[in-house]
């Protein structure tokens, strides 16, 4: 069934428009009776990252939840993995954030835990999604039993002293420079705080939300200015963050750019020689590389693939029992650790492995050639541009062209109005007319 809200990491859109109190509060409402189960008195937490409308849509959701019977905690802005583990350190019946990730401050989301954590089964969001177009004046609670809703304390000292506890022991960051952009997003306070706490030098960009800068030419998806204050400091690493903390990019003491599928290999390989690694592979999405395969492979471990979207690769470490899992986008996930992804705990990691080897960043943490990989977006208007036989006549052209020698995948975007085309293989320009054949059937579709 056709999913009318829910995308592939919750509900997103534009602020006040796509996302509007109105569908905030119905989101509280729908949500709240759906996990109400038992007698006890149920409740909620809350985070959220610095958008401007975080304010809008949290006032909404404590309306919604409260109209309801649920209790709602309050924590201010907060890491997404942070969100995840106060969800089920507190044991709340559910964990909400508020936030539209890597996306600039116009947009923002909702995105939804269960009581273990993790983010919610496909099956679960339909079940919200029934409940959000039915009229529910009579289900909710009565003028006794309304929830409240409150602020709590100290949940930055809680999330700060959890994930110092995943380096290891026998581990220091003293004198370590480190440069860590946090996208003017919801870890601006607790990354700093904590890198300072292990011993760290740290130097703190990204660190000035005003409500509009979130993401915008910082962090995760856009490292320029990263690289540009790692080489100046000449710090030995760099950390870029997004706006809800739940991916990570590094760059090296040159300045380059070290992405999820590095990472993953990284720690894929620390961990195997460590014996920590609960089966002998871990778990990506069809974006990671095929560069990546190939070093697991000659490592003696599997690549398990799932479609695009972090919770899908934690279904898949759930089914199937790994305990690594990510996305080439920086979304590394630690089952050991979280529940979701977890962008400074997977730095610890990383920067574990970094100290234990005595050796620089660009070392450690290139593994592997990639293979030329091509990625381009075209926007749509709506519709179904995919269905079209003359886009699925370019598709088949270009893998034709492809000869076996690499691979095409072409996918609707979960977060954005966009097609995704993606190439990769060994020879870079037939991935390029591949790719490039697919975009434009896709780009005359749209104009018509």
């Amino acid at each position: 069934m056709t999913r009318k809200y829910f995308g592939t990491d919750g509900i997103r859109g534009r602020a006040n428009g796509v996302i509007t109190p109105e569908l905030a509060l119905k989101v509280g409402q729908a949500t709240g009776l759906v996990f109400q189960r038992g007698d006890h008195r149920h409740r909620v937490v809350i985070g959220k990252d610095t958008r401007l409308s975080g304010y809008m849509i949290e006032n909404a959701l404590v309306a919604g939840f409260t109209s309801v019977g649920m209790d709602v905690l309050l924590l201010g802005p907060m890491p997404t993995p942070a969100v995840a583990m106060l969800t089920r350190s507190m044991r709340a019946d559910l964990g909400v954030m508020i936030s539209a990730s890597h996306n600039l401050f116009d947009d923002n989301g909702i995105k939804l835990f269960g009581p273990d954590g993790f983010k919610l089964s496909d099956d679960v969001e339909m079940q919200i999604e029934q409940v959000l177009d039915e009229s529910i004046v009579k289900k909710l609670a009565s003028s006794a039993n309304l929830g409240r809703a409150r602020r709590i304390d100290g949940v930055h000292d809680r999330y700060i002293e959890f994930a110092k506890r995943t380096l290891p022991r026998n581990i220091s960051l003293d004198g370590v420079r480190i440069v860590v952009d946090c996208a003017h997003g919801a870890a601006y306070k607790v990354v700093p705080e904590a890198l300072w706490e292990l011993g760290a030098d740290v130097i703190a960009i990204g660190v000035e939300p005003d409500g509009f800068n979130i993401n915008k030419d910082c962090g995760s998806t856009c490292p320029e200015t990263l690289r540009t204050k790692v080489r100046e400091m000449r710090a030995d690493i760099g950390v870029a963050l997004d706006g809800d903390a739940d991916r990570l990019i590094v760059v090296d003491e040159r300045g380059h750019v070290v992405d999820g599928d590095q990472l993953l290999a990284v720690v894929a390989h620390s961990w195997k020689e460590d014996g920590r690694l609960s089966k002998p592979g871990i778990v990506a999405t069809v974006m990671s590389n095929l560069g990546l395969e190939r070093y697991l492979a000659g490592e003696g471990l599997s690549l398990v693939r799932t479609p695009v979207g972090d919770r899908y690769v934690i279904e898949q470490m759930l089914a199937q029992g790994y305990n690594v899992g990510g996305e080439q986008s920086g979304h590394i996930i630690l089952s050991d650790y979280n529940t979701t992804g977890d962008g400074f705990v997977s730095a610890l990691q990383i920067l574990a492995v970094i100290q234990k080897l005595g050796r620089p960043v660009s070392e450690v943490c290139h593994r592997f050639d990639p293979l030329p990989q091509i990625l381009k977006n075209v926007r749509h208007r709506g519709g179904k541009p995919l269905d079209l036989a003359e886009v699925k006549s370019a598709i088949a052209a270009a893998e034709k062209r492809l000869n076996g020698g690499g691979r095409l995948l072409v996918r609707s975007s979960g977060t954005e109005p966009v097609i995704r085309v993606m190439g990769e293989g060994d020879n870079r320009d037939a991935v390029e007319e591949a790719v490039d054949l697919v975009v434009s059937a896709l780009s005359q579709a749209a104009a018509a």
